[in-house]
């Protein structure tokens, strides 16, 4: 990271609502420049901390600082910060367009400006449409519209690709990109990896509250390669002979298989042949961004850590107990 004040300063954050801690000691820095996406399953904390550093919501411990000197906004001398959270304060019987015009009012930005984040997010033909008419998706693009008013030059966007289908989410992270190459920075908050790892430059991995990782993409993938799951009828004479070329990352799993890192299909075919070993089948094991996810965010324990308490400017109503966040994928 460069010597440049980061565009985001997190330290010993922690968030407590009366029994339940929801952010405990987390740390983490986002710099000038780049994308940091926050990812980690439901009820780890991501949504708080955005919270928190949209001053929304009162820490109990730590600190957070957001903005690099010289982050002013280009239009209209707005905020520097554009932020979208979950729900998306959309007025079920307000159309779009009429949504954006009034923020924009009050964000002091040209109306003009209301037309063109319509066409850059995709909803001109939707402009009429009230909110409550409006998919999951045209929702968050009205979300993302509406952070996007003053032209910030930090965004600070929560699940920016929910609901989207696949050809809008990667025009999202075009997008995404392309804000960080005009010099821009963004942090995005995200219960898939998947879904934010095409466009992230590093990553703050949550769970139960606490940071189990940080990082780039490429390192962590590194952590947790694709596999081919192999079949022989000697596995640990093909392992040994494996590690002799230099390809040590072999694991035997529990039912006799190996799953083999870093060789390819022709180099095991020929330390098999050396080592006498008969191999009965050969299949891709390719990880899925979000497999690596819940085997970083396994809970701890098989209980609740507590009951959900709502922050004190909501009303307390009775709630159920959290649950166990629904882990992705199948675990190695």
């Amino acid at each position: 990271m460069s010597a440049a004040r980061p565009a985001i300063a997190v330290h010993g954050l922690g968030k407590r609502y009366e029994l339940d801690t929801v952010v405990d000691k987390v740390g983490f820095e986002v710099a000038a420049g780049t994308c940091t996406a926050l990812v980690g399953p439901a009820g780890a904390g991501k949504s708080t901390i955005l919270r928190i550093l949209l001053g929304l919501v009162r820490p109990t411990t730590g600190t957070a600082s957001v903005g690099a000197p010289g982050a002013v906004a280009r239009i209209g001398g707005g905020a520097p910060v554009g932020g979208m959270l979950t729900p998306r304060g959309l007025h079920p019987a307000r159309s779009a367009r009429d949504h954006l015009t009034i923020y924009a009012a009050a964000a002091r930005v040209p109306e003009t400006r209301v037309e063109e984040l319509l066409d850059t997010v995709g909803m001109t033909e939707h402009a009429d449409q009230r909110a409550e008419e409006l998919s999951a998706g045209q929702q968050t693009r009205i979300g993302l519209a509406t952070a996007l008013l003053a032209d910030p030059p930090l965004l600070i966007l929560d699940e920016p690709t929910d609901g989207l289908e696949a050809p809008e989410r990667t025009r999202l992270h075009d997008f995404l990109r392309g804000h960080v190459r005009r010099g821009g920075t963004v942090l995005v908050a995200s219960r898939s990896l998947a879904a934010v790892v095409p466009a992230a430059d590093d990553l703050v991995v949550l769970s139960e509250g606490a940071v189990v990782y940080t990082g780039t993409p490429a390192k962590l993938r590194r952590g947790h390669p694709d596999r081919i799951v192999v079949s022989a009828s000697v596995p640990v004479a093909l392992a040994t002979m494996l590690a002799a070329r230099g390809y040590t990352d072999t694991v035997i799993r529990p039912d006799g298989r190996l799953a083999i890192a870093e060789a390819t299909e022709t180099q095991i075919q020929d330390a098999a042949r050396a080592a006498g070993v008969r191999l009965d089948a050969m299949t891709p094991d390719p990880i899925h961004p979000d497999r690596v996810l819940a085997a970083l965010t396994t809970p701890r324990t098989a209980t609740p850590r507590g009951p959900a308490y709502l922050p004190p400017a909501y009303p307390q109503h009775p709630v159920a107990p959290l649950r166990q966040p629904m882990p992705y994928g199948i675990q190695r």
